[in-house]
């Protein structure tokens, strides 16, 4: 497991914080209340080794499959229907969205290889990432990758936490499956719009690792 060089600053910031406040509790509150000392240490303790593993990446073997979309993110299936999207394609697609928790490995994977056809930011609302107007209403990146006839729209949508969105794709750039496109910080959810007529290969609430599991199949 490595660390996420988007974690870099806010670890630390969340190690100076744990410092100054310990070394404040030490002095002033351990002589009298030790107790109270020690539930500072472990809760200060708590929160900073949970800032470290959000921006963790664990080693996994990756999926790579031509014809196969593979999971941009962790978490969990929590849409497949179809809808219109009114930001790209104009018409009826398959959507697959995948919500992630704080919990979750939060870097961001090319579902496949491809070019970078269209890439876009949208600044909006903060909506908790299940809400079903998060996908156009929230602040959000849509990119989409194109392989041969087959055009993939992939939108990294911020949740009622996650105030930064990071992408790392240029319009034009050709991208290998599995390569990272981005990070959300502090519980998101990745969009996938595939075309309509998709053999999906997971269900409703199935949690899913991002760079593993097989999505759909083209």
């Amino acid at each position: 497991m490595t660390i996420h060089r988007e974690g870099y600053t806010s670890i630390a910031i969340g190690t100076i914080i744990f410092i100054v406040l310990n070394v404040i509790s030490f002095y002033f509150l351990s002589p009298e209340l030790p107790l109270l000392g020690w539930v500072v240490f472990v809760v200060t303790l708590f929160l900073l080794l949970f800032l470290i593993s959000f921006f963790r990446v664990p080693n996994r073997k990756l999926t790579i499959s031509n014809g196969q979309i593979i999971a941009p993110a962790d978490g969990k299936v929590v849409v497949i229907e179809e809808a219109v999207d009114d930001e790209y394609f104009k018409t009826k697609r398959l959507q697959v969205s995948i919500f992630m928790s704080p919990a979750n490995v939060h870097v961001n994977r090319c579902p496949l290889s491809g070019q970078v056809v269209y890439n876009q930011y949208h600044k909006g609302k903060f909506l908790v990432a299940w809400h079903p107007k998060s996908s156009t209403e929230n602040e959000r990146h849509s990119v989409v990758i194109k392989n041969g006839n087959v055009e993939v729209l992939v939108k990294q949508i911020a949740g009622a936490l996650a105030k930064r969105i990071v992408n790392y794709l240029e319009v034009g750039e050709e991208v290998e499956q599995n390569e990272e496109m981005g990070f959300i910080k502090f519980g998101s959810r990745v969009d996938l719009l595939l075309p309509v007529g998709t053999k999906v290969n997971v269900q409703l609430n199935q949690a899913v690792q991002g760079g593993v599991t097989v999505i759909a199949t083209l």
